[in-house]
């Protein structure tokens, strides 16, 4: 046959992205995964929040604007 069927070559199962081959996570790998993905969020937050500070111009610099 010229590659038409069940079989796919040169790919291998992976289970869902991020995973591995163990297939879909449980509970406790997304509550762990999702709490993860959240500290980095809060910190990319506090890292914007930052730098929109240092940016803006000081209250009496923005008088004589």
């Amino acid at each position: 046959m010229c590659g038409h069927g069940d079989h796919v070559r040169g790919h291998r199962a992976r289970g869902f992205r991020g995973f591995g081959r163990g297939g879909f996570p449980n509970r406790e790998e997304w509550l762990e995964r999702l709490q993860g993905h959240q500290q980095r969020l809060e910190e990319d937050l506090r890292n914007v929040q930052d730098l929109i500070e240092r940016l803006q111009p000081a209250p009496e610099e923005r008088a004589s604007v």
